[in-house]
């Protein structure tokens, strides 16, 4: 059974750093692209970032490039976002996505997604 864990969430103020995780289990990582996406309440679900199978290509979401940072390390089979710069923004519950080799910004091209984990900016 393919399983995406993220964890790594929480209650943090504006401008401060968090890096979520997320492990994946019961199938082949080194040939999946990796996209983390977020949802905040009453919001539809969005994009965030995601890199390619090898983390050789990584797109941006505007809100978030310069301040956030994928990356993936497929011997732990984990992905990773570093999120710095906090802003209330940001608060959503963050999911993480897996597909075939190439990342997507769509997200109905994604085949197996995490519960998500909660992050909270306070102002």
């Amino acid at each position: 059974q393919v399983q995406l864990v993220e964890s790594g969430g929480g209650l943090v103020q504006a401008g401060a750093s968090l890096r979520l995780s997320c492990s994946a289990s019961g199938l082949p990582f080194n040939t999946r692209a990796m996209g983390w996406f977020r949802q905040a309440p009453g919001k539809e679900r969005e994009f965030v970032t995601g890199t390619n199978w090898n983390g050789g290509s990584t797109n941006y979401a505007d809100s978030v490039r310069g301040r956030f940072t994928i990356s993936r390390d497929n011997a732990k089979n984990s992905v990773y976002l570093q999120m710095n710069s906090l802003k209330p923004e940001d608060t959503a519950v963050y999911y993480c996505a897996a597909r075939p080799w190439i990342v997507s910004t769509d997200t109905s091209l994604y085949d197996y997604w995490g519960q998500g984990t909660q992050v909270t900016v306070s102002s």
